[in-house]
């Protein structure tokens, strides 16, 4: 039987990056923090990244990541360009180089990873086409509320700007329509790419793990940046997320 702790490793790995946020928020203009960006980026998203390839196998985790990847820059040139589904914002020059001068190519390293946490939280034991739609939209609304834990700390951070500003320490309540709809779009693709695996056995826990621990930083951004409500949102999440994982776990090891 697995055990109901979350594993070390990844408790660690979640207070490492939490105390990383201090430093985020305190010493944005650090040398090299671009480059450290990009670091930290790709660190949090593999643990997500190996277990959908050994979920899925190598062709249908490559096919699932690439189109997640195309569909989340397309979705977000759109949105930067024309305000629609969030509203009007731009991304800051924090993040590095941007495509057509738009959106970052970094999107999809920190992107992907929380469709896949949130796509593999949501996951029902049963297989019903019923229990699809409510798989797709949970996913969603996790991934939502995930964005109220991770949009006011990147914005404090001016990763993005929303130069009209918002009711929602400056991000507007069309924002978060707007993650309902790209994140159920996005959780439909993913499932529908991966069928045969998603299809046929629980999602593995580790899939969860870039979600986690991302949480755990965009928290600690909240909470260093006086952003307490998204800092107690972001708490709440994080234990949510790994009580999730330690059932997903739980149910592989009977074969749900």
């Amino acid at each position: 039987m697995p055990s109901k702790r979350p594993p070390r490793l990844l408790l660690a790995a979640s207070a490492l990056f939490f105390g990383a946020a201090y430093f985020t928020v305190r010493f944005p203009d650090t040398p090299g923090a671009g480059a450290g960006s990009f670091v930290s980026t790709l660190l949090i998203a593999m643990p997500s990244f190996v277990a959908l390839w050994r979920f899925l196998g190598p062709k249908r985790a490559a096919l699932s990541l690439v189109a997640l990847s195309a569909f989340g820059f397309a979705i977000e040139t759109t949105g930067v360009a024309t305000g629609f589904p969030y509203g009007t914002f731009y991304y800051g020059d924090s993040l590095g180089p941007k495509m057509m001068d738009l959106v970052p190519y970094l999107l999809p390293l920190s992107w992907a990873p929380l469709v896949l946490g949130a796509v593999a939280a949501a996951a029902p034991r049963g297989r019903a086409p019923r229990r699809y739609v409510f798989w797709v939209l949970s996913a969603a609304v996790l991934l939502t509320l995930v964005d109220g834990v991770l949009d006011p700390g990147a914005a404090s951070l001016g990763f993005w700007i929303w130069p009209e500003g918002g009711a929602y320490y400056g991000v507007p309540v069309t924002n978060y329509f707007g993650w309902l709809f790209s994140s159920t779009l996005a959780a439909a693709l993913l499932l529908v790419l991966g069928r045969r695996g998603w299809g046929r056995e629980m999602p593995p826990p580790g899939l969860l793990d870039s979600l986690v621990i991302a949480v755990a930083f965009w928290t600690g951004v909240a909470l260093f940046a006086g952003l307490f409500f998204p800092a107690a949102l972001g708490g709440a999440l994080f234990l949510y997320l790994l009580r999730r994982r330690a059932r997903l776990a739980a149910a592989r090891y009977k074969g749900g």
